[in-house]
């Protein structure tokens, strides 16, 4: 079996990118680069943290590193790495740096590992309330046990469900699944979108709340009545 030379992670500061520590460096960023390009909505304006290892680095392979995740509108902002070379490149181009147990959440249960298959994709159970400024990615469904505060964002491949209040963004088949739904306790997002379709709360929404799922019907979102039945 080939060995998986790029792995991702979402973590509470946004993307953990781990980088295979024996292939070569080129074929590996090659690598990166159209895993980024094949699901760039996914990867949209994230905050990146790359784990090198044990891997030596030298500033200007860190340095194209830092370019191609910029020119994708990311941003590199902490190496990882067990390597003198790799810490003293990053601290050269003014990085966050450290080794064992580096950046908080980097085991966090709020994101796991990205799968870059179509099917059996995973997803991200969130068993608290998000609070303005975090934010959310997965590859698959995301199931947040809270509330989505405002200025809050989640971002997801799949389905995004809600068991509280949704007040922040979302958006739910970031890789453009139309058939991706949204649905919450209580419906009233700053911004929802399904895959390129886009709509926000009316500005007085002063009914009662309800349960509701938000689909795509004839080529825009449609809200309504959340039922299992």
């Amino acid at each position: 079996m080939q060995e998986q030379t790029v792995a991702i992670k979402g973590i509470k500061d946004g993307l953990l990118i781990s980088l295979s520590p024996t292939e070569e460096w080129l074929a590996i960023t090659a690598d990166l680069a159209a895993r980024i390009d094949q699901q760039s909505a996914f990867f949209a304006g994230a905050r990146i943290t790359v784990d090198l290892g044990e891997r030596p680095v030298p500033k200007h392979e860190l340095g194209t590193l830092k370019a191609l995740l910029e020119r994708r509108g990311l941003t590199l902002w902490a190496v990882l790495s067990d390597s003198s070379t790799t810490i003293d490149a990053a601290m050269a181009l003014d990085l966050k740096t450290s080794t064992a147990n580096p950046i908080p959440g980097r085991e966090s249960s709020e994101g796991t590992e990205v799968s870059s298959q179509e099917e059996g994709g995973v997803g991200v159970l969130i068993k608290r309330t998000l609070r303005s400024g975090r934010s959310v990615r997965s590859a698959g469904h995301v199931v947040v046990y809270g509330d989505v505060n405002p200025g809050a964002e989640i971002v997801a491949a799949g389905d995004i469900i809600v068991w509280g209040h949704l007040r922040g963004i979302v958006h739910a088949g970031a890789d453009g699944d139309e058939t991706a739904v949204v649905c919450a306790l209580n419906m009233n997002p700053t911004q929802l979108r399904i895959a390129s379709y886009i709509t926000t709360s009316p500005p007085e929404k002063r009914r009662k709340p309800s349960p509701e799922t938000a689909s795509v019907r004839k080529g825009q979102i449609v809200v309504e009545t959340w039922s299992t039945g």
